[in-house]
C-alpha cells in the first residue's frame, strides 16, 4: 500500500481537503471497540491546579480539547476555522446596531447527559460563574467585554456588553463559556478533580496514575443535540510520557492515531516513507512560539535589551536547525493566515544583524555581555523544545552581546512560577482561543492577560482593542489590529519567532483523520470512524 499524507490548506474557513495521494476517508462506523487516540499533553492535578477541567479555569490546548468533546457551548467551530455556528443554541444575533446586544435562543428539549434539562439559568449561572471565580489561569478576561446576563423564560439569553465586540460569537464557541450544571458545579469556587458533566457529544471517564491522567474514555452521549454528527460510539484518548513510546505504540496498533505532539523526526519519517499502514494529516497551523518578557524584571526591563534580542535572532536558522518544513519564521504576534496579519518586527528590524543589535545596547547605555537566563518547559511543547532553546542561546552567545544560561521545568511548575513574575525571559507556545487576530492581541496585552504581564500600553488596551473589535467585518479591523502589532515590534513584550503546522497520524481502517485536527490544534475526536481506507 503507498502511504498518503492528506494536506489540509492554509485558507481559513475552506473545509475541503486536499488528498495528495490515492484513497479516501468517506464511511466509517460508530461501533465496535474504542478508536485511541495517543497524546503526550499532560493533564496533572496538583497544588497548584486543582481544577485542571474546570472550565472556569482550564486554558490550555490539552485541557480545551478535552471539555469540547464533553461541555456544549452556545456557538462552535465544526471542523474548519470559519464563523461560528449556532450548537447549543437554536439561534445567536446581534440585536442592536452596535455590537453590544447578543441574543440566543437555547435548543427545545436540551439535557444535561444525567438528564436534567438545560436553561437560560444554566448558560447564566456557567457564564457569570467563570466571570466572578476569576480563575488565576486568566481565562475569565475572555467574557471581559460581557457586562450583564439577563434570562427571559427557559430558553432565551441576553448578553449585555460594556463595549462593542464583533468577535463575542467566537469566544461563546470556546469552553470558558461552556455550560454547566450547577447541581454539580459550585458557584463561587472551582471544581477540583477530573470530573465533568456537561451536555455535549461525549460523557468522561478518567484514570489517573501518580496524580496525571492516564487515560480519558470518551462515550458517545445518546442524550446531546446539538451540529455534530459523532462518527464513533467511544474514543480513548490516551496519555504518553513522550512522543517516540507513543509512536512505538501506533506502530504496534496498541493506539489507532496519533497526535501532538509529534516530533520533528517522526514526521519526517513517516512523510518520507512511501508504504506502509499509517497516514499522515498535515494542515497548516496558527499555532505560535515566542519569548516572552517580565518587563520590570532585571536585565530585560530596559527595553533596549529586548529589542537587540530581536534584532539578533535569526528565526530561519533556528527553523532549519529544529524544526525543518515543520515550521516558518514569525514576525508578528498574528500569524499568516489570519486577517489584519503583517510583519512589524520584519520591518523595524530586518534579518538578524550583530551591529545594529550592538548599537541599540549601546545608545541605550547597557553594558555587555547582558547576562539572562532563558526558561522553557520540559514536557509540554514536545520533546525538541529543549533543543530549541539550546538554538537561541547559542545565537545569543555566539554575538558575544549576550551571557545566556537555559533552564527547563516541568510546566505544572513552570506556568505557575511564569505566572508569578518568576522568570525574566521565558518561551511559551499559543494555540489561539479562535481564529481572529483579536486572539493573539487580547491574551498577551490587555488588562488580566493570560501571561499575567506587567506590560500595559495604553493605546493598545483603551484604543486599539476596543476599537478592533467594533469591526463586524474583519477586514475593517486590520488597521487597529496593524498599529497593535507595530507597537509591540517597537516595545517587544513577547519576541515572536516561529508558527508552526498541525500533524495526525492514523493507522489504515479509521477515517476522518483529516478532519480530526485543525490549524488551531483542536482536536475533533468526533470526526473518527472505521471504515476502508488505502
Amino acid at each position: 500500500m503507498k502511504r498518503k499524507t492528506l494536506v489540509l490548506p492554509a485558507v481559513i474557513g475552506l473545509l475541503t481537503p486536499v488528498l495528495a495521494a490515492c484513497g479516501g476517508s468517506d464511511g466509517g462506523g460508530g461501533g465496535g471497540e474504542a478508536i485511541v487516540v495517543g497524546t503526550t499533553d499532560k493533564f496533572t492535578v496538583s497544588k497548584e491546579a486543582p481544577a485542571p477541567l474546570d472550565p472556569a479555569y482550564a486554558y490550555d490546548i490539552g485541557t480545551w480539547n478535552i471539555l469540547r468533546h464533553t461541555v456544549q457551548t452556545l456557538m462552535a467551530q465544526p471542523r474548519g476555522e470559519g464563523e461560528p455556528e449556532p450548537e447549543a443554541a437554536e439561534s445567536c444575533r446581534f440585536t442592536d446596531s452596535g455590537n453590544e446586544r447578543y441574543t440566543c435562543t437555547l435548543r427545545e428539549g436540551l439535557e444535561f447527559a444525567n438528564g436534567d434539562p438545560v436553561t437560560a439559568e444554566d448558560v447564566k449561572f456557567s457564564i457569570d460563574r467563570a466571570r466572578s471565580i476569576e480563575a488565576d489561569s486568566g481565562v475569565y478576561a475572555l467574557l471581559s467585554t460581557i457586562e450583564l446576563v439577563e434570562t427571559k423564560g427557559d430558553r432565551e439569553v441576553i448578553f449585555h456588553l460594556n463595549s462593542p465586540d464583533a468577535t463575542l460569537p467566537f469566544k461563546l464557541s470556546t469552553p470558558v463559556a461552556g455550560i454547566v450544571n450547577s447541581k454539580d458545579y459550585a458557584k463561587d469556587k472551582l471544581r477540583d478533580g477530573v470530573e465533568v458533566d456537561g451536555s455535549g457529544p461525549y460523557t468522561l471517564k478518567a484514570e489517573m496514575e501518580n496524580g496525571a491522567l492516564a487515560k480519558i474514555v470518551f462515550t458517545k452521549n445518546p442524550t446531546y443535540k446539538g451540529i455534530l454528527t459523532p462518527k464513533n460510539d467511544k474514543v480513548e484518548l490516551r496519555a504518553f510520557d513522550d512522543a517516540d513510546a507513543m509512536g512505538a505504540a501506533l506502530e504496534k496498533g496498541d493506539i489507532q492515531v496519533m497526535t501532538r505532539s509529534m516530533t520533528p523526526e517522526q514526521i519526517d519519517k513517516l512523510s518520507a516513507s512511501s508504504g506502509g499502514d499509517i497516514d499522515l494529516v498535515e494542515t497548516s497551523g496558527l499555532e505560535i512560539r515566542y519569548l516572552g518578557f517580565n518587563t520590570t524584571a532585571e536585565p530585560v526591563k530596559d527595553a533596549a535589551v529586548r529589542q537587540a534580542m530581536a534584532q539578533l535572532i535569526d528565526r530561519g536558522k533556528l527553523i532549519t536547525e529544529v524544526y525543518g518544513t515543520q515550521a516558518a519564521p514569525l514576525f508578528s504576534l498574528v500569524p499568516a493566515g489570519v486577517t489584519g496579519h503583517t510583519n512589524s518586527f520584519f520591518n523595524r528590524y530586518g534579518e538578524a544583524d550583530r551591529g545594529k543589535a550592538e548599537e541599540l545596547l549601546t545608545e541605550a547605555g547597557v553594558t555587555t555581555p547582558v547576562k539572562l537566563t532563558l526558561h522553557y518547559t520540559t514536557d509540554h511543547y514536545g520533546s525538541a523544545t529543549k533543543q530549541e532553546f539550546e538554538q537561541l542561546q547559542k545565537q545569543l552567545n555566539d554575538s558575544g552581546l549576550f551571557d545566556v544560561d537555559i533552564e527547563g521545568t516541568p510546566w505544572e511548575t513552570f506556568r505557575p512560577a511564569e505566572m508569578d513574575g518568576e522568570y525574566a525571559v521565558y518561551g511559551m507556545g499559543w494555540f489561539p482561543d479562535f481564529a481572529d487576530a483579536d486572539s493573539f492581541t487580547a491574551p498577551f496585552l490587555d488588562a488580566n492577560n493570560m501571561l499575567g504581564s506587567p506590560y500595559d500600553n495604553s493605546e493598545i488596551r483603551k484604543t486599539l482593542i476596543p476599537e478592533s473589535r467594533r469591526a463586524a467585518d474583519r477586514l475593517n479591523a486590520a488597521e487597529s489590529i496593524n498599529r497593535i502589532q507595530d507597537i509591540v515590534a517597537r516595545d517587544v513584550p513577547v519576541l515572536p519567532l516561529w508558527q508552526g503546522k498541525q500533524y495526525l497520524a492514523a493507522r489504515d481502517g479509521i477515517t476522518g483523520a483529516e478532519w480530526a485536527i485543525n490549524s488551531s490544534a483542536i482536536l475533533q475526536l468526533w470526526e473518527l470512524g472505521r471504515g476502508v481506507t488505502g
